[in-house]
């Protein structure tokens, strides 16, 4: 048991709550244990300038942590993001994107922002998460308004952390568990169970590659699990692509 009595396999209490923001095309907030990521999604009817006269779309993601959301006040940001932000935010862009059918979308840009409110680690999966529902929501606005034939997404996307701790890997870490893991491994994935990325370093001594097999397994059945909950967030739109039906358990 862990300290706060879950399984290794148990993902932290997970919930999605819609439609928060009358102004943004789609909203969500994700809490992942006492993690809280308020993500918005915002369409633009318009692409960067080295997409135009292509056909296809683009997707892209902020990400901040505001003021409070730590034990200690964060600065607000006044420059452009670097390190640590800057590669979240980057990693979130390219975890929705593979989700995103960029000719169904047509030449147009949805921005998804994510602002953390409390942070207790896994911000960046709680990001793409909830990402993905916002994004979700924003796109099915498009088709509703009749400015899309069809839902432009070809896969669910969801994201899990890993910690390898002396007992053995476990599921969604919070802040206590992450700081002190031997291994610590951020894994996204397609709701067909392929894999869209791997972030891992071993944090001390090298690891065998078995010890990550059975890390990316332990993260693909919490990806399953997020996957369904995704789905119940999103009545009727799961129907239309895969939502983890790839993964066991």
């Amino acid at each position: 048991m862990r300290a706060d009595g879950r399984a290794p396999d148990a993902l932290r209490p997970l919930t999605f709550e819609t439609g928060l923001n009358v102004h943004a095309e789609g909203s969500c907030l994700v809490r992942m244990g006492r993690t809280h990521v308020w993500v918005t999604a915002t369409v633009e009817e318009s692409v960067p300038r080295w997409r135009r006269d292509s056909g296809q779309g683009w997707v892209t993601a902020e990400y901040r942590m505001l003021p409070r959301s730590t034990t200690t006040r964060n600065r607000r940001d006044g420059m452009p993001p670097g390190g640590r932000v800057a590669e979240i935010q980057r990693l979130v862009g390219r975890s929705l994107r593979a989700a995103v059918d960029y000719a169904a979308l047509g030449e147009r840009q949805v921005l998804i922002d994510c602002d953390v409110l409390q942070a207790d680690g896994g911000t960046r999966t709680a990001s793409i998460n909830g990402g993905f529902v916002a994004l979700a929501l924003a796109l099915q606005g498009l088709v509703d308004a009749g400015k899309l034939d069809r839902l432009p997404l070809v896969h669910g996307v969801a994201a899990v952390s890993v910690a390898l701790q002396p007992g053995g890997p476990v599921l969604d870490p919070d802040y206590s568990e992450d700081a002190g893991a031997e291994v610590d491994l951020n894994l996204v994935m397609t709701g067909g169970g392929q894999v869209v990325e791997v972030q891992g370093c071993a944090e001390g001594s090298p690891i065998a590659q078995a010890t990550l097999t059975d890390m990316v397994a332990l993260g693909a059945l919490g990806i399953a699990q997020v996957a369904r909950a995704q789905a119940a967030a999103l009545p009727g739109l799961a129907l239309h692509f895969p939502m983890g039906g790839g993964h066991a358990g």
